[in-house]
């Protein structure tokens, strides 16, 4: 993608820090979370499970559990979120961020057509009559590729395969215009063929819409070539930020590395092992002093046990990482950034 544009951050978050009681005291889901994203950009945030993805993603979408202590800064086209009360942030988060969510057989109400149900926000955040609603909904269903969208519409969720689901999902998600679309693993629950459909139709939904976009995944396939930063989470913090090419031709933090070198790749030898990722993530109960991903790095030295570090840049401003012994700068072959695993 277009690395040259500059435009105003649609989205940012500054030091955002997450806390959630439980049975064993708090637990710090989320730690010093920053990044922005500019206008008709799209941003990849990367991570195993666990790592603090989708917990990233209802904060800033104001659907965080009950219980959930937030603090630092989200700005969401220039409004400071934590500034509004609920009913104003809702009515604001929901009129310009649309989004997916990770099931499509659980996210749809079984009992309610599925046009009504694509049509409901935005009878609700921009006021559209009866007619208008109907028509918008018509429109988005013929837009993501649906048959007879007319006939579609007075459907329910069971008649249709889990792929034409998440299309309808997609509809509903663009039913106010948003400037942003988030997919929260919007592919994980779908098989490899009509995964890569989605995603398709997510990034021309994007281009055709000039609008902003943020991809979550465990997975550096769905990302890669499909956005321009990326931000790679472990433990619930920020380990390696930067313009996706740059990442993965140049990963500088040790988990990224290990991510890269867990995907199969085309040219690699038949019947040789993947490459895995030893141990298991960090217990949020009884987080490491220091780097999060010391315990499971081969390369961890006493300080990466001791002490947290602290965002570094390299030669390149816009890549930054976490990391007390980063990798080399050295690039990466450009067959790895194009490497799309599904």
């Amino acid at each position: 993608m277009d690395m040259t544009t500059t435009s105003r951050p649609v989205l940012s978050c500054e030091a955002m820090t997450c806390e959630l009681d439980s049975s064993k005291g708090p637990l710090q889901i989320l730690q010093e979370i920053n990044f922005s994203l500019d206008t008709h950009r799209a941003l990849g945030i990367v991570g195993e499970s666990g790592a603090g993805k989708s917990m990233l993603i209802k904060a800033i979408m104001g659907i965080a559990p009950r219980g959930m202590r937030m603090s630092g800064k989200i700005t969401l086209d220039g409004d400071d979120l934590s500034t509004l009360s609920p009913k104003k942030r809702a009515k604001l988060v929901g009129r310009k961020v649309g989004i997916v969510f990770q099931n499509p057989m659980t996210s749809l109400n079984p009992f309610v057509q599925i046009g009504r149900q694509i049509e409901e926000a935005g009878c609700i955040h921009l006021g559209l009559s009866k007619t208008e609603a109907r028509t918008r909904a018509i429109e988005l269903l013929s837009f993501v590729g649906m048959p007879d969208p007319e006939d579609c519409y007075d459907y329910y969720p069971h008649q249709f395969s889990g792929g034409m689901k998440q299309r309808i999902m997609i509809a509903a998600a663009l039913i106010c215009q948003p400037d942003l679309l988030i997919a929260d693993e919007a592919t994980t629950a779908l098989d490899v063929t009509v995964q890569k459909e989605v995603l398709d139709l997510l990034q021309t939904i994007q281009a055709e819409r000039q609008m902003s976009m943020i991809l979550v995944s465990h997975n550096l396939g769905v990302v890669a070539g499909r956005t321009d930063e990326i931000l790679v989470l472990y433990g619930g913090n920020v380990v390696e930020y930067g313009p996706t090419r740059e990442v993965f031709r140049n990963p500088r933090h040790r988990y990224t590395e290990a991510l890269l070198s867990a995907m199969p790749h085309m040219d690699q030898p038949a019947h040789s092992r993947l490459r895995t990722i030893p141990g298991q993530p960090p217990n949020l109960a009884n987080r490491p002093v220091g780097c999060p991903f010391s315990p499971r790095c081969p390369s961890a030295t006493q300080v990466c046990h001791d002490v947290m570090p602290a965002m570094s840049t390299g030669v390149d401003a816009s890549h930054r990482f976490a990391c007390h012994n980063p990798l080399p700068e050295v690039a990466r072959p450009a067959s790895a950034e194009t490497a799309h695993v599904q």
